[in-house]
């Protein structure tokens, strides 16, 4: 069985953890990662701080594992959301979109293990002085906000900059993407696009089907002009933003009113003109099946990768 310095540090069984999908990843799904092995998140990003915060409380009802919370730290509500967390006994956090540096030594005294998702070397080794635990690297094949390095090259640099664990994400959906982010040294993974297929994830089923209709080609990354790069499927709702962001007539801020509200519609509502974040790695997602099937494929199939791995030498 693989199991890495993370594994110890979060007291979970097996080096999976499922993404803080904004909007997403709330109590049923964290609480069915957490039960498979892993380490589920509830993100930050929903209907505002008590939701969240009912949130964690249903998820301690839903599983006695550990469990954790992503905070989006650009998020209006981030300094609530970051103080809420100490007052409900919260002991992981992993953060986005930002520094948490003004939050870091209440977070550490009140004994939380803190991982900063980063998209570069720099960033790494910022949050390792700051105290990070561990960094999340996440590479530009990801869903939702992406930088501009890919996973490739990006895990085995920021695993030989810093001397904390890193765990690998973007465009990692099954074993061989974790035997690939093992190899490179990468202590755990980060998974959220195939968890959208989860039955537990609770996005609306029109999601779930777009995600198991895609193929290679299905994304686009939008925003870059705004400074906000996001990666979603492409739809009616992506390709009229990133025809409106070509426009130079057409303001920023016409461009961001257009996108306001569009995960939600999406997640929530199941409307085709919402904005359906995905990584690369949707057109290897097949079906609908549980949280942990779908932990137990990935680990299952590393660990059948890596073991046949000394066969590759002659």
């Amino acid at each position: 069985m693989i199991k890495s310095k993370i594994c110890d540090m979060l007291g979970i069984r097996l080096p999976v953890i499922q993404g803080g999908m904004a909007w997403i990843a709330d109590a049923s799904l964290a609480a069915a990662v957490s039960n498979a092995g892993g380490l589920g998140l509830i993100s930050s990003i929903n209907a505002g701080t008590e939701a969240v915060r009912e949130e964690i409380r249903k998820c301690r009802k839903m599983t006695d594992k550990p469990f954790g919370v992503n905070i989006m730290l650009q998020a209006p509500n981030a300094a609530e959301i970051a103080e809420m967390v100490v007052e409900e006994g919260v002991k992981i956090l992993t953060t986005g979109a930002g520094s948490p540096a003004q939050y870091m030594e209440m977070w550490k005294a009140a004994g939380i293990v803190v991982m900063p998702v980063v998209a570069s070397v720099a960033l790494a080794l910022k949050m390792q002085a700051l105290g990070a635990a561990a960094v999340i690297a996440e590479g530009a094949e990801s869903g939702g906000h992406v930088g501009e390095i890919h996973t490739m090259a990006l895990i085995p640099q920021v695993v030989d900059a810093v001397d904390i664990p890193v765990v690998a994400a973007g465009g990692i959906c099954d074993g061989r993407g974790a035997a690939a982010a093992f190899i490179f040294g990468a202590q755990a993974v980060q998974v959220g696009t195939r968890f959208i297929a989860a039955e537990e994830c609770t996005v609306s089923q029109y999601y779930k089907d777009q995600i198991l209709k895609a193929t290679d080609i299905s994304t686009i990354v939008t925003g870059k002009t705004l400074g906000h790069p996001v990666r979603s499927l492409k739809t009616v709702f992506s390709k009229t933003f990133a025809k409106m962001e070509a426009d130079p007539s057409v303001k920023p801020e016409e461009i961001l009113a257009y996108g306001t509200g569009a995960l939600r519609k999406a997640v929530k509502e199941g409307d085709a003109n919402g904005s359906f974040m995905a990584g690369e790695c949707a057109g290897m997602v097949k079906k609908i099946e549980p949280a942990k099937a779908i932990v137990d494929d990935i680990i299952g199939g590393a660990e059948k990768i890596l073991a046949q791995a000394p066969g590759l030498l002659a």
